[in-house]
């Protein structure tokens, strides 16, 4: 792997993520020489290679030739591409799966002995290069593989190396993180057209505070308890609201919906075994 710049890397189901990374990668200095990609429909494969640059070929080719391979398939399809792949696939091949809840052993199991597997969970952000990817070793996976899909990873975003038995935590936390996000904003835009706002204004509004307070979180290095407190004045509108949050257990739903999520996550990945 010490090569990899080198190496041929294939992306298998290439959607909305798998073209994320695929035009991450490649902005980030990837020759497209060097990528190959597969999806399910001629056309689709056809309509990427031009716009890419990149070579379309058929999954088995694809297990063939490529010294890295992407899965970028949803779990539910990943049992019959892996029936598809496994016989192809070398066991000094790099195998990255982005499916969620699916654990590497699971791939051990199915293909050649020894083959290192690198667990990757993103999230959709990786589609403006803001994505938050948590990546976890197989037991064969070395230091150089990990290494090898963290540098894959960071073109569309932020990395961050775990423990596989972690994964099923951050998959509620940063894989479904952005829905919760999303839903608040929502929230949001109702009670600001509630309070008689027209609902871009409502819109243009909370978005950029949620922004602005992103930004502030990333880059500060303060706790978010101290950047609360820095808008929080004595008697003032923002402890008004604060209060009728805690009031209606707004934390503690937040914490048993991130239970439920991880609970969830861990029962697709019992599945998948």
């Amino acid at each position: 792997m010490s090569s990899a710049h080198g190496q041929k890397i294939a992306f298998l189901g290439t959607g909305k993520i798998g073209e994320a990374l695929l035009s991450g990668l490649l902005r980030a200095g990837k020759d497209p020489a060097d990528v190959l990609i597969t999806a399910r429909r001629p056309e689709r494969a056809a309509e990427l290679a031009a716009r890419y640059g990149v070579t379309a070929v058929s999954n088995t080719e694809a297990a063939k030739v490529a010294d890295t391979l992407i899965l970028a398939v949803k779990p539910q399809d990943m049992g019959t591409l892996l029936d598809e792949l496994a016989p192809h696939i070398a066991a000094d091949r790099l195998v990255v799966s982005a499916a969620a809840g699916i654990p590497t052993a699971w791939f051990e199991a199915r293909l050649a002995a020894g083959t290192p597997v690198v667990r990757v969970m993103p999230n959709t952000p990786v589609l403006v290069d803001e994505g938050m990817s948590v990546i976890s070793g197989g037991s064969h996976a070395q230091e150089e593989h990990l290494e090898w899909a963290e540098e894959i990873f960071r073109s569309v975003g932020k990395v961050l190396r775990l423990p596989e038995s972690q994964q099923d935590a951050a998959t509620a936390l940063s894989g479904s993180g952005p829905a919760y996000f999303y839903f608040l904003v929502e929230a949001m835009t109702d009670a600001g057209i509630l309070l008689g706002l027209p609902r871009q204004v409502a819109h243009d509004l909370i978005v950029q505070s949620a922004v602005g307070a992103s930004v502030m979180l990333r880059d500060s290095g303060e706790h978010p308890v101290k950047l609360r407190e820095a808008v929080t004045s004595p008697a003032g509108t923002t402890i008004a609201a604060i209060r009728e949050l805690e009031n209606h257990g707004v934390r503690a739903a937040l914490l048993g919906a991130l239970e439920a999520a991880r609970d969830r996550s861990r029962e697709l990945a019992g599945g998948g075994k």
